[in-house]
């Protein structure tokens, strides 16, 4: 049992280390215009890739300590 949590942590880990890597800078789009961020992306961000990404990454780092919390405990 605990071989199997220690896999699915380590594939986890990897996981959430690509996806935060994949997601584009909150600073991005500091020097352009103010009112850039009412444009299509700004508004539909969470039908965007780039909000399935951040969706999935809160979902992953939940999972990500519960394991860690998990492991610890056997």
């Amino acid at each position: 049992m605990k071989i199997v949590l220690s896999v699915i942590f380590v594939l986890i880990a990897i996981a959430l280390t690509v996806i935060v890597l994949l997601q584009e800078g909150k600073s991005q789009g500091l020097g352009s215009i103010a009112g850039m961020a009412d444009t299509y992306w700004g508004k539909n961000r969470g039908r965007s890739m780039e909000g399935a990404l951040e969706k999935f990454t809160k979902f992953a780092a939940i999972l990500f300590m519960v394991l860690a919390i998990v492991l610890n405990l056997l």
